[in-house]
């Protein structure tokens, strides 16, 4: 057992997870904005709204004030949405001691800024080490006790391999990576060609069509990747093509269900009405054209998916100009 303390700071179905991971090596204190679910996992050790019928262990501590759960921290771990991530940041520092690592768990990009998260800690923390946790974890089935891995991205070598200890737990494998850029946004760029997935099985696509989609859309997602100054390798390893599949084929994936319900014909205004879970794949897709953009980087099937999330067209449309898209080499964009 560590004697690091650990905050993780979201009471969501990812934040919950980590920190019920967390508990089996080092102290964990959660924090979550809703006095409801912090009062449930200290008296009944359940989060039924985001982990329906999944036993947290005792010794998880909750609660609803930040300066509680961040004060003694040794480690703070972020599983806050990105549209909300810097404004709980801003909380965050003003009880935050010097030098005390902050780990990302959030797979989305800033809109405004169009910044990743990390950047986002260093801007308002200049001196902390900064990480992100990342890979094919879906949180019920991690819970649930099924073998997963991930993959835990530092700057600092001797830094992410102390952290892999307190994150690893039984059948969850972390492994460690110094790309940040690029693992952090493998678990960003996949959820835009998860919906775009969805899109096609909720028009009743077949396999094949998935696979076209999920392998063309990883080179989508690498060529942004390499330019923003992530490593090519990267994006075939578990925080890229691993996080990719996970996303695109599992029926527990928030943006999948959003692709799905796309390609039904429903619009975002109605699919988001009734999810009371985030699909950071729908918030970051203007985010991300913007950096295709501004890196010079054709992304067709993202594009597409942006100008059905932004209801310029729709999934039937889009799902025809992606079919119809004039193919050359396979190693040239498009």
């Amino acid at each position: 057992m560590s004697d690091l303390k650990i905050a993780v700071l979201g009471g969501g179905s990812w934040g919950t997870t980590v920190a019920a991971l967390t508990t089996r090596n080092a102290p964990v204190t959660i924090w979550a904005r809703n006095p409801a679910t912090v009062n449930e996992i200290n008296t009944k050790h359940r989060n039924q709204t985001y982990l329906p019928d999944a036993p947290l262990p005792e010794s998880l501590r909750a609660t609803n004030d930040i300066g509680e759960a961040v004060a003694n921290a040794d480690v703070v771990v972020m599983g806050i949405p990105s549209q909300n991530f810097r404004s709980v940041l801003l909380e965050v520092k003003k009880h935050l001691r010097a030098w005390v690592p902050v780990i990302s768990l959030t797979k989305g990009l800033e809109l405004d800024t169009r910044m990743r998260m990390t950047e986002i800690i260093a801007e308002i923390l200049p001196g902390h080490p900064v990480g992100v946790l990342t890979g094919p974890n879906l949180a019920r089935e991690i819970m649930a006790g099924q073998a997963a891995a991930s993959v835990i991205a530092m700057d600092d070598d001797i830094i992410v391999r102390s952290l892999q200890k307190v994150f690893k737990s039984g059948l969850f494998r972390v492994y460690t990576n110094t790309d940040v850029v690029g693992c952090e946004l493998g678990g960003v760029l996949k959820n835009i060609i998860a919906i775009a997935v969805g899109m096609g099985d909720g028009q009743g696509a077949g396999d094949n069509t998935r696979a076209a989609l999920i392998t063309r859309g990883l080179a989508e997602v690498t060529r942004l990747g390499v330019a923003m100054g992530g490593c090519a390798e990267t994006f075939s390893g578990l925080a890229g093509m691993g996080d990719m599949i996970a996303t695109c084929t599992s029926p527990q994936s928030r943006n999948r269900h959003v692709g799905i319900e796309l390609g039904r014909g429903k619009t975002m205004e109605q699919i988001a009405s009734e999810m009371f879970m985030v699909a950071e794949g729908a918030k970051s897709a203007p985010a991300v054209m913007a950096l295709a953009e501004q890196y010079g980087i054709d992304m067709p099937i993202a594009r597409d998916v942006y100008r059905v999330v932004s209801g310029e067209t729709n999934a039937r449309g889009a799902y025809r100009g992606l079919l119809r898209t004039a193919a050359g080499a396979e190693s040239e964009p498009g």
